[in-house]
């Protein structure tokens, strides 16, 4: 089974219910653009276009196919997940598009969801994830910003919700925001380029530090983009922990071995590095579908990195299938 990790989904049922008025939230909008759709949360500037392949399934069926890829786990969109809303509303939010996630891919074992959570507040994002995984998904994806624009994933009052999901064994997919805090990102598209992976590597090097992924060691968090540069400064964060032992910082080493990684990283010799640090049997397919900036020949890299085998087979799926507890697939693939 090949099995790709990282994708995003809006369904088009749940814009339209609110669009048409079935479904209202206060401080939520689904605006028109032309022939597409927007978000806007809390009276704030619109959100990127909804672009059509993020909202429909019919292209990405198609786009398994050709890819040789049997399942695919798909979360929602980042821009979508309204974490600047009140936390009540947010909770509301979050279980209305589980319920579309759900009803929309009901049927399709080519495709599973990953829930939503709001993570604005801790008590009420472990409520939904437990509801969630109740109702079948197997973890969820989020962002780096729990307030937004900003906050940080190792902030106490987020404490529920670690707790609930290490309790729960659920798969914690960490995806980095869009906007990330820095204006010298705003050219060249370095937003994507670069403050992704600065992103990631700033969020979950606060965790590390933390001792999240000890305390916690029941979840099973997958990082993106290869886990941004984490890998990299893998001995600088050594360093610096050792040089603070007596301040209480956990050990970056281990705490890293605990993580699974992606392979959105588009050269052979990162992922190899990848490899080497944490290991084959730590890292998982992944393409980014249906961004421009993803990779959608995914399996490429990973056939392409010259290694082993068993480490092949593991990367493109054995590890992603045992880690969502996968059974099925593609018929067509």
């Amino acid at each position: 089974m090949i099995v790709d990790t990282h994708a995003h989904f809006v369904p088009q049922p749940m814009l339209d219910a609110v669009v048409s008025g079935k479904e209202r939230f206060a401080n939520i909008e689904v605006l028109r653009d032309g022939p597409g759709f927007r978000l806007a949360f809390m009276g704030n500037a619109p959100t990127r276009p909804i672009m059509p392949k993020l909202r429909g399934l019919e292209a990405r069926e198609e786009w398994l196919q050709d890819n040789g890829i049997d399942v695919q786990i798909s979360g929602g969109w980042l821009d979508s997940f309204a974490y600047e809303t009140p936390a009540d509303e947010g909770a509301a939010w979050s279980r209305f598009m589980n319920e579309h996630l759900l009803e929309c891919m009901r049927g399709k074992p080519w495709i599973e969801p990953l829930a939503t959570v709001p993570l604005q507040d801790g008590r009420l994002a472990a409520e939904v994830l437990r509801e969630a995984m109740a109702a079948g998904f197997t973890g969820a994806m989020i962002g780096t910003q729990p307030k937004g624009g900003h906050g940080n994933l190792d902030d106490p009052d987020l404490d529920p919700f670690w707790e609930a999901a290490s309790e729960l064994g659920a798969v914690i997919y960490m995806h980095p925001m869009f906007g990330c805090g820095d204006d010298r990102l705003l050219d060249y598209d370095m937003i994507n380029a670069v403050g992704r992976g600065v992103d990631t590597t700033t969020a979950i090097a606060r965790m590390i530090y933390a001792g999240h992924f000890t305390k916690y060691h029941g979840m099973k968090m997958v990082l993106s983009h290869g886990g941004g540069a984490l890998p990299f400064i893998l001995g600088r964060m050594c360093r610096n922990y050792e040089m603070h032992r007596d301040d209480g910082y956990a050990d970056p080493a281990e705490q890293m071995q605990k993580l699974w990684y992606d392979t959105v990283l588009f050269d052979p010799r990162a992922l190899n590095f990848l490899c080497a640090c944490f290991g084959a049997e730590r890292v998982v397919l992944g393409s980014d579908y249906p961004f421009p900036i993803g990779d959608m020949a995914p399996c490429r890299i990973v056939r392409e990195a010259g290694l082993s085998e068993i480490d092949t087979s593991a990367i493109l799926g054995d590890n992603a299938a045992a880690l969502f507890s996968l059974e099925g697939g593609c018929s067509g693939c």
